[in-house]
């Protein structure tokens, strides 16, 4: 069984040139588990991802891997470590699917040398996991939204991270595409990957059955499971709209909660 290890941040204040954007952020995230990141726009989830990635400091506090600081890290070291899903990523280049995917083997790799069959063997197998093993030989820059994301998410495992930062990776993608990407991210649990995921929408959250952290004020204002965390007060609060939060009805195998806004009539 493999070992599981967690990203911790611990007392961190986070913001840049001295001005405090989130203040005393404890957070911990095993390999293996989601936590889903909600909260309004501006409240400070993009710095939190940049701290996390290492292209800002923390003010105070500290990010840790497995007990060691993220600054003891070379970088090529730091990207075996943690990967980045981005909202969108568009190349110019008309790269093939199977070569982008490849790219993520690039940090196993010496400065001089190509990837070898063992890298190819296991791109395939996460462009096979993700069931885009049919767009393999298409070219990136010709593929849908929710196609290129699957791609880009491929490319991460590919990478073998222990974590993986997930950039709200169903924005700008119709409604089918988003359930399709949801699924992939649940079954992706299976990796031993663990993974944070802002979005927008509580729903992920429930369908995912993933931890959620809720950030609000420059602060992590709730955390725990959906169920706990996500009531319709909370979601008023730092949305400032009313939500209906109620269970679907049972099919006969499960239930899960769902949300929907109060609408005036």
């Amino acid at each position: 069984m493999e070992r599981k290890i967690s990203l911790d941040l611990r007392r961190a204040d986070l913001g840049y040139e001295g001005r405090v954007v989130l203040h005393d952020i404890n957070l911990s995230i095993q390999s293996g588990e989601i936590v889903c990141l909600l909260g309004p726009n501006g409240v400070g989830k993009t710095t939190l991802f940049k701290t996390i990635l290492g292209f800002i400091k923390p003010i105070a506090g500290s990010i840790v891997i497995d007990g060691r600081n993220i600054a003891q890290f070379a970088l090529k070291d730091f990207a075996r470590l943690v990967a980045y899903v981005p909202q969108v990523h568009n190349s110019p280049f008309p790269y093939k699917v199977r070569d982008v995917v490849l790219f993520g083997r690039t940090v196993h790799l010496g400065l001089f040398a190509s990837p070898g069959q063992k890298d190819r063997e296991i791109a395939n197998s996460f462009l096979d996991l993700l069931e885009i093993q049919h767009l393999a030989d298409r070219s990136f820059t010709e593929l849908s939204g929710g196609e290129r994301q699957m791609v880009i998410i491929a490319r991460a495992l590919t990478q073998e991270a222990k974590f993986i930062i997930l950039d709200e990776p169903t924005s700008n993608l119709d409604y089918g595409n988003q359930v399709r990407v949801i699924r992939k991210i649940k079954e992706m649990r299976k990796q031993s990957v663990g993974i944070l995921m802002a979005t927008h929408s509580p729903d992920h959250a429930f369908m995912i059955g993933s931890k959620v952290v809720v950030m609000d004020n420059g602060s992590l204002y709730r955390y725990g499971t959906p169920e706990a965390t996500l009531t319709e007060e909370t979601l008023k609060k730092i949305y400032g709209v009313d939500v209906d939060v109620f269970d679907t009805p049972s099919n006969g195998t499960c239930r899960r909660k769902i949300c929907a806004p109060v609408m005036d009539l």
